[in-house]
């Protein structure tokens, strides 16, 4: 049995400047719908990953936090993107009545924050973007959830 390795990309974030450049590099290789999930403690940089890759596809508009409205959608040069904040959701089945049908485009950009309140309404992770604390920046590591994650990987490695 031939079993290959999850592609993985990580990255030191030393400052914000790095995160964005980091966001601009998947914006650079994405060429293709995406569902992203990140992941990370309070102010591991969640957000400001998900703005600066928003801006990076061309977003003209001011990219909010969904803290309090849970889903914000954007309209980019080449998709719909959503960007979701999952934080308050105590269950998955509070998600039934956000219409989060329109996330099942396969052409769509779907960013979400606290995936993991999410599980069994949310569509499947392409990609894994995991942010945490190191030192006084942050760490980013990417993984692949399917076929489309790794590909997206391999462009950027």
């Amino acid at each position: 049995m031939n079993e290959t390795m999850p592609i993985e990309f990580s990255r030191d974030l030393p400052d914000e400047a790095a995160t964005a450049a980091l966001a601009q590099r998947v914006a650079d290789v994405l060429d293709h719908g995406l569902v992203v999930y990140l992941h990370g403690p309070l102010g591991a940089g969640k957000t400001s990953f998900a703005r600066a890759l928003l801006l990076a596809l061309g977003v003209g508009e001011r990219v909010k936090s969904p803290t309090y409205s849970l889903v914000e959608g954007y309209a980019t040069a080449q998709r719909p993107a959503w960007h979701l904040d999952l934080y308050r959701i105590a269950d998955p089945a509070e998600l039934e009545w956000l219409g989060l049908d329109a996330l099942a485009d396969p052409a769509a950009l779907v960013l979400v924050e606290w995936p993991e309140r999410g599980v069994g309404a949310l569509p499947a992770a392409d990609l894994h973007v995991h942010l945490d604390y190191a030192g006084p920046g942050r760490r980013a590591v990417l993984r692949a959830g399917t076929v489309r994650g790794d590909e997206l990987l391999s462009r950027l490695s």
